[in-house]
């Protein structure tokens, strides 16, 4: 399985925290909120079908109308994404492993 880049993880990890109310705005709303960078709805849209693609997400219609018989869309996250996620964070986990966050400010002396 090809890793995920920090991109992926956010939209999983943001699709992850709203559950059953994952869509469009919401997704935007939960990136900000985590991240604190605001994403064009293109950049969020095409993030997701490419999400899609990978089979990492995937979308289903709501039952009700918002006008002009269009309807909201909902993104889950797949087992695959799930499992891709997960060796995401464990990949984090070793990268990070044995680094004291009071370490981080320092350079490392060559």
């Amino acid at each position: 399985m090809k890793k995920l880049t920090i991109n992926e993880q956010i939209f999983l990890i943001a699709i992850w925290h709203l559950g059953d109310d994952a869509y469009g705005v919401k997704i935007r709303e939960k990136i900000k909120e985590l991240t604190g960078t605001s994403m064009l709805f293109g950049t969020i849209y095409n993030t997701l079908e490419y999400l899609i693609r990978k089979e990492y997400v995937t979308p289903r219609k709501s039952d009700s109308n918002l006008g002009n018989d269009r309807k909201r869309v909902y993104y889950s996250i797949t087992k695959n994404g799930r499992k891709a996620l997960e060796e995401a964070h464990k990949l984090q986990k070793t990268l990070w492993r044995g680094i004291p966050e009071y370490a981080l400010g320092e350079t490392k002396k060559s």
